[in-house]
Formats: C-alpha cells, sequence, structure tokens
C-alpha cells in the first residue's frame, strides 16, 4: 500500500519545502495537494514547477489533487466564493468549471492520476436543477481530465446530493462511465442511523466505481479529521469493508486537520502521530 498524506493538514499556510521533508521523513511517499491558492497555486507556472523539484528533492509522488473548494482573490488570501458544480446560475457555473479545469492542467506539467471533488457545498440540497447543471459540468471535466491521463473522483460528504445513494443514482442515471468515487470514511461515520452500520451503508452503493479513499476518524458528531483510532470509528468493522472494493488497489489517503490552539502539539509531533495511526492501519489492513 503507497501511504499518501493529504497536505491539507497544513492547507492554512503555504506549502513549504519545510512540510514535505517532514512528510518524507515519516514513511509517506506521495502526496494529495489541496488546490487553494494561499496554499498551492495551481494556476500559476511557476509554482507547478516550484512543486514539481520539491517532490523529486524528496522523493515524493504527486498521487492526486483536491479540487478547489472556493475561489480565491488572491495568492495569499481566499475571497470565501464557493466553486460549485451544481451551480444553477451559468456564468457562476462556468466560472466553477474553467477554475476546476485549471487544476487539472497541472497535470500537464506535473503528472497524477486522479482529482478528487465535491457534489456541491457542504449544505447542498437535491434539486432537478442542480442535478442538470452537476451533469453538464462534469461531461465536461471528466472529457477535459481524460485528455491528461486523469480520473474525476467524486466525493462522498454530508449534504443531500453528497449522500452516497445519489451520487450512485447520479452516475447511473447520466452514464457518465468516466466518474469514479472518492469514499471518504469519516463522511460516513457522520451520516444517519445506527453509528456501527453507517460505513458498510454508505460504501455499499458506492463500492464498484470506487477508486479512492479517505482516511481519517472522528466521534460520529462533527467533522473532526483525526488520525484512525483517535475517534470512535470501529476499525475492525471498517477495514473489511474497505477490502470489499471491486478495485483492489485502492489509493487510500490519510487525510487529517491541522491540530491548533495553545496545547496543540507542532506538526512535527502531529506527523509522528499519523505515523503511528498508519503503521497500526497498514498491519491491521494485511
Amino acid at each position: 500500500m503507497q501511504r499518501i498524506l493529504s497536505t491539507y493538514l497544513s492547507v492554512s499556510r503555504k506549502l513549504t519545502p519545510e512540510f514535505l521533508a517532514q512528510v518524507a521523513e515519516n514513511g509517506f511517499t506521495a502526496v494529495e495537494v489541496f488546490c487553494s491558492r494561499a496554499h498551492f497555486d495551481y494556476s500559476s507556472n511557476d509554482e507547478i514547477r516550484a512543486l514539481a523539484g520539491m517532490l523529486e528533492h524528496h522523493r515524493l509522488q504527486l498521487a492526486s489533487l483536491h479540487a478547489p473548494t472556493s475561489k480565491d482573490t488572491s495568492a495569499m488570501r481566499e475571497s470565501g466564493i464557493p466553486l460549485s458544480v451544481c451551480e444553477v446560475e451559468r456564468v457562476r457555473r462556468i466560472e466553477a468549471m474553467d477554475e476546476l479545469k485549471r487544476a487539472i492542467d497541472v497535470a500537464e506539467e506535473l503528472p497524477f492520476s486522479r482529482m478528487v471533488l465535491h457534489m456541491g457545498g457542504s449544505r447542498e440540497t437535491a434539486d432537478p436543477r442542480k442535478r442538470d447543471a452537476a451533469f453538464s459540468t462534469l461531461e465536461h471535466l471528466v472529457l477535459h481530465a481524460k485528455h491528461v491521463g486523469v480520473t474525476l473522483c467524486v466525493e462522498n460528504t454530508v449534504s443531500e446530493m453528497g449522500q452516497p445513494a445519489y451520487l450512485r443514482a447520479f452516475v447511473d442515471e447520466t452514464r457518465l462511465t468516466g466518474l469514479r468515487f472518492n469514499f471518504d470514511i469519516g463522511h460516513a461515520h457522520l451520516s444517519d442511523g445506527p453509528e456501527a452500520e453507517r460505513i458498510e451503508k454508505a460504501f455499499e452503493p458506492m463500492r464498484e466505481l470506487v477508486a479512492s479513499v479517505h482516511l481519517h476518524d472522528n466521534h460520529g458528531e462533527k467533522d473532526e479529521h483525526l488520525s484512525p483510532y483517535d475517534g470512535s470509528i470501529d476499525w475492525g468493522v471498517a477495514i473489511p469493508i474497505l477490502q470489499s472494493a471491486t478495485e483492489k488497489n485502492l489509493a487510500i489517503t490519510l487525510e487529517l486537520k491541522e491540530k491548533t490552539g495553545a496545547d496543540a502539539p507542532g506538526m512535527t509531533e502531529q506527523l509522528a502521530s499519523a505515523r503511528t495511526a498508519m503503521d497500526r492501519f497498514e498491519k491491521e489492513l494485511r
């Protein structure tokens, strides 16, 4: 299993050689870079080349990108304007599509195999107009990504349009055969129903089309992005569910949120803790 870490862990700051050095020192061999211009400006050829150099220097692979979720007005500050493939207003939908294309186009200079994206925002309600908008956008994006060797993976979220059953029905009905899923196990743990059944219920409709996984934990109430075994997910139950995926070479990415505050451990300690959790997870996966 390739050890992949999402740079979401340091998304609040610029992606630096020092952070990537620590990632490599803790046994990770690849990264998923989160596309926020304040973190990594995917529209800048200079930054793309700089990232390529940093990855090569630290012997890290770019496994995937996480699509931008908001539009930045500058390289150092996010505007807070959400980007959504479900945008009903045509002008804003085209703006979102163009921004996502810019992220996909990174592959022309720095190859990667997958881009993870959301079906709208965290509170996206199911709406036939939004569904049609998503189909129009994703139809174009799937083709655009295919030309540079990138597979789009839609992630399950806690919104109505991000529910696993909704996503599977969307793919089946639209016949977007090039689209795959990224199964977010932490988000699945936040779904409705008995806690012991949530992950299996969420995974079932996605099983055949899951190409990648976001790995993190929580206590079943909010999206904490903790290391595995630090929340309430029963990994003894969850791991066999992941192993049942149709795709036997799942790309599993550890997606953690930085701990902040006066008593929070530093990045060195957080990465060491992540390594320990991955050691245990890999042992149980085998």
